[in-house]
C-alpha cells in the first residue's frame, strides 16, 4: 500500500473543484473548511458554503468526492458543508474585488445579459429594448437596466416615466412598461435633457445602487444596456455581477466589427463570458420587401466565428423599426410581422435556449413532487406583475 497523500496534496487535487458563481477554485476562495485523513484511509472534507441552502451543493460534493478520489490510496471520501461566518463572508468579498452586492440583491434574477457595443450608433438600445419585450411576449419576466448613463433611451422606447416609487423597506421599484417588462434608468432621476457630467467614482456608486437598491423581484432575465466602447461602467458591472454574460451587437462592415472586437477583448480581461453576437442593419428591407446590403455582409459572422461564440441573430433595418424607436413601444409588440421584429423574436428564442437554468427558488418548489400545484411556489408577497 502506497503512502496516503498529505493534505497539500489532497488541496492540491481540489484546486479542480470551481465554483461556479464565483468561477474560482474552492481552494482559492478558501472554502475548503478542513481535511481530516482516516487511518483506514478515508478522507473527510468539509466545505464552506456562501450560504446554507446552496443550489449547487451537489455539484460541490461530487466535484470534492471525485477530486480527492483520483489521489493514490484514498478509500473513501466524505463530504459535508458548513456556512462561512458573516465576516468570512465579507472578507471573501474584499479578495474577489467585489463591490459587494449583498446578499439576496438579485437573488432572484435566474439569468445577467449584458448588451454592449464597441462604438454608438449600432442600434444596441433599440436591440435590448425589442429584445426584452419579446422575451417577455415568450412569457419569461424581464427586467431592464438601464446602464447607458450618457445616452439613456430605454423610458423613451418604451414610453415610461416619472420618479420610481420607494417601497416599504426603502427600495427603489422599477416602473413597468406595457407588456410587464421592469425598468430602470438614470433617466428617472435626471432632468430630461440636463447634460450629466459623469465621473468614475459617482458612476461606480450609481449603478451599485440600481443594482442593490432596486427590487427587482422574480426575474427570468435582466438585461442590462451598457454605454458604447469599453470604458468604466462595463468594469463596474463585470465586478458587480460576475455571472452576467455579455451579448455583444455590430454591424455588418468590417470596421464596425473590428470595434466591436475591442468590446469582446474587455469581457475577457473581466472574466465576462460572451454569449454570443447580434448583427444589426443586416440589409436594408424596403416597405415593398426589397432588401439591399448597404453597409456590407457577413461582420457578424465574422466576428462570431472569430470569438468562437453563436450569431444569436441578424436584425434588417426597416423604416418601422426606426419609428418606433421614438414612438415608445418597442417594435416587436407593435408590428411584429415587420422583418427586423421577427429577426428580434428568434434572437429572443435563442437566448432563452442558450439559459435552459431555472431559479434556484423554483427548483426548490418544483421539488414538491409531480402535481404538487402551481409549479412557481408561492407567490411573492408585494409583488404584482400586472402581465398586460
Amino acid at each position: 500500500m502506497g503512502d496516503m497523500p498529505t493534505n497539500e496534496q489532497i488541496l492540491q487535487a481540489l484546486e479542480v473543484v470551481i465554483d461556479p458563481e464565483l468561477r474560482k477554485s474552492i481552494v482559492e476562495l478558501g472554502m475548503v473548511r478542513s481535511i481530516d485523513q482516516q487511518p483506514d484511509g478515508g478522507v473527510d472534507v468539509i466545505v464552506s458554503l456562501t450560504t446554507a441552502g446552496c443550489p449547487i451543493r451537489n455539484h460541490f460534493e461530487t466535484a470534492v468526492a471525485d477530486a480527492v478520489r483520483s489521489l493514490e490510496g484514498i478509500t473513501r471520501v466524505g463530504v459535508t458543508f458548513d456556512v462561512l461566518s458573516p465576516e468570512e463572508k465579507s472578507e471573501l468579498q474584499r479578495k474577489l474585488g467585489r463591490g459587494s452586492l449583498p446578499e439576496g440583491a438579485l437573488a432572484r434574477v435566474a439569468n445577467v445579459i449584458c448588451v454592449g457595443s464597441g462604438k454608438g450608433g449600432v442600434g444596441k438600445s433599440t436591440i435590448t429594448a425589442n429584445l426584452a419585450a419579446a422575451l417577455a411576449g415568450e412569457g419569461r419576466k424581464v427586467g431592464v437596466l438601464d446602464a447607458d448613463v450618457w445616452g439613456y433611451s430605454i423610458p423613451r422606447m418604451f414610453g415610461v416615466g416619472g420618479r420610481p416609487p420607494v417601497s416599504a423597506d426603502r427600495k427603489i421599484m422599477p416602473l413597468e412598461a406595457a407588456g410587464g417588462v421592469k425598468i430602470m434608468s438614470i433617466g428617472f432621476f435626471v432632468e430630461e435633457d440636463a447634460a450629466v457630467v459623469w465621473r468614475g467614482p459617482m458612476l461606480h456608486k450609481a449603478l451599485t445602487q440600481f443594482l442593490e437598491d432596486v427590487d427587482w423581484g422574480e426575474l427570468d432575465f435582466l438585461l442590462v444596456d451598457l454605454p458604447p466602447g469599453t470604458g468604466d461602467v462595463s468594469m463596474t458591472l463585470a465586478q458587480l455581477l460576475p455571472q452576467a454574460k455579455f451579448v455583444i451587437v455590430t454591424t455588418p462592415q468590417p470596421t464596425a466589427q473590428k470595434v466591436a472586437r475591442r468590446s469582446a477583448e474587455m469581457a475577457h480581461k473581466v472574466d465576462m463570458e460572451v454569449a454570443g453576437v447580434i448583427e444589426n442593419m443586416a440589409g436594408f428591407v424596403t416597405p415593398s420587401g426589397e432588401r439591399f446590403a448597404i453597409f456590407g455582409e457577413g461582420g457578424g459572422q465574422d466576428l462570431a466565428d472569430e470569438l468562437a461564440v453563436p450569431l444569436i441573430g441578424r436584425v434588417p433595418l426597416t423604416m418601422p423599426l426606426r419609428e418606433q424607436a421614438d414612438a415608445g413601444e418597442p417594435l416587436v409588440v407593435s408590428d411584429p410581422d415587420d422583418p427586423a421584429a421577427q429577426a428580434i423574436r428568434q434572437a429572443a428564442r435563442g437566448l432563452v435556449a442558450m439559459f435552459p437554468v431555472e431559479l434556484p427558488i423554483l427548483q426548490v418548489a418544483a421539488a414538491g413532487g409531480p402535481g404538487s400545484g402551481a409549479p412557481d411556489g408561492p407567490e411573492p408577497a408585494g409583488m404584482s406583475l400586472p402581465m398586460a
